[in-house]
C-alpha cells in the first residue's frame, strides 16, 4: 500500500490540516484506466485521524481493494459546523472530497464515494450519507453516537461534556431542530428511501451506545436501507477492527488483481 501524510490549508477552517491517505500501489491503481473509488474514514471523539491506522490491520485488509482511504483529523467537532468554532461539516462533506480529487486519482462520481467511522465518528458517517445522500453511495457506523439530541438528558454526561455540546450543537433546541440531529434527516430522507445510501450500522450487546442504536434502527431501519449486524462486544478496538474488515468487503469494492 502507498501511505501519504497529507497536509494543506483548509479554507473552510483558516488552519492548517492533517490528512492520511492510503492507497493501492503503482501497479494496482493501474489495473484499470479508471479513478479509485474512496472510502473517508472517521475518527471517534478521543482519538485523531492517526488511530486507525494503529489500533487495526486497515493497512493489511485495504490491500484487497483497489480503493483509496481517506482519513481527516476533525478534534471534538463531531463533524459539524460549530455553534461556537469552526466549520468542520462544510470541511469533511465539501472542501476535503474536493482536494483529494483534485491532488489523488479519486473519482468524484457517486457511486465511488463511501464513508465510515466508529462512536463520534459514525455519527458523522451517518451525517454525511443522510444530508449529502446524492454524493454518498454506502456508509457505515460502528458503534455510532446515533442519538446525540438526547445527550442533555442522558443522566451520564457530566456537566463538563454538556457545556462542550453546548459550544459544538448550540444548545439542546437547536441541536433537536437542525439538520445535526440524524432523526431529523432520516425522517426527511425516508420520504424518498429510493435516494438513500445503504447504511451498514454495527454496535456490540455491552456497549453503552448500544440503546441508542437499536432504537435509531427500529425507527428508521424498515424506511431506509439499514443493514444492522450486533454481536457480543463493547466500546472497543477489537470490535471495531473486526468490522471494519466487514465494511470493506459490505461496500463492495473493486478487488485487486494479484494481490500476494
Amino acid at each position: 500500500m502507498t501511505f501519504t501524510d497529507f497536509h494543506y490549508f483548509s479554507n473552510a477552517l483558516g488552519v492548517q490540516v492533517s490528512v492520511f491517505v492510503l492507497m493501492p500501489p503503482m501497479d494496482v491503481m493501474q489495473q484499470k484506466k479508471t479513478k479509485l473509488p474512496c472510502l473517508y474514514l472517521l475518527h471517534g471523539l478521543s482519538d485523531d485521524h492517526t488511530m486507525w491506522m494503529r489500533q487495526t490491520r486497515l493497512e493489511y485488509y485495504a490491500r484487497k481493494y483497489r480503493a483509496a482511504i481517506v482519513m481527516p483529523a476533525v478534534n471534538r467537532s463531531f463533524y459539524t459546523d460549530m455553534a461556537q468554532g469552526a466549520k468542520y461539516f462544510t470541511f469533511v462533506s465539501e472542501e476535503l472530497p474536493e482536494v483529494m480529487e483534485r491532488y489523488f486519482p479519486i473519482s468524484d462520481n457517486r457511486k465511488d464515494r463511501f464513508a465510515a467511522g466508529l462512536s463520534m465518528g459514525g455519527y458523522g458517517a451517518m451525517k454525511l450519507g443522510l444530508s449529502c445522500p446524492d454524493r454518498y453511495a454506502a456508509v457505515a457506523s460502528f458503534s455510532g453516537a446515533l442519538e446525540m439530541e438526547k445527550s442533555w438528558q442522558d443522566s451520564r454526561r457530566g456537566d463538563d461534556f454538556l457545556r462542550e455540546l453546548d459550544i459544538v450543537f448550540g444548545g439542546e433546541k437547536a441541536m433537536k431542530n437542525s439538520d445535526n440531529n440524524l432523526a431529523r434527516l432520516a425522517r426527511r430522507l425516508a420520504k424518498t428511501p429510493q435516494e438513500a445510501p445503504r447504511i451498514y450500522v454495527a454496535c456490540g450487546t455491552e456497549d453503552f451506545l448500544f440503546e441508542a442504536n437499536n432504537s435509531f434502527v427500529k425507527n428508521f431501519g424498515k424506511k431506509l436501507n439499514i443493514e444492522y449486524f450486533t454481536e457480543p462486544g463493547a466500546h472497543t478496538w477489537d470490535f471495531w477492527d473486526k468490522h471494519i474488515e466487514k465494511a470493506l468487503e459490505w461496500f463492495n469494492l473493486p478487488e485487486a488483481e494479484n494481490v500476494w
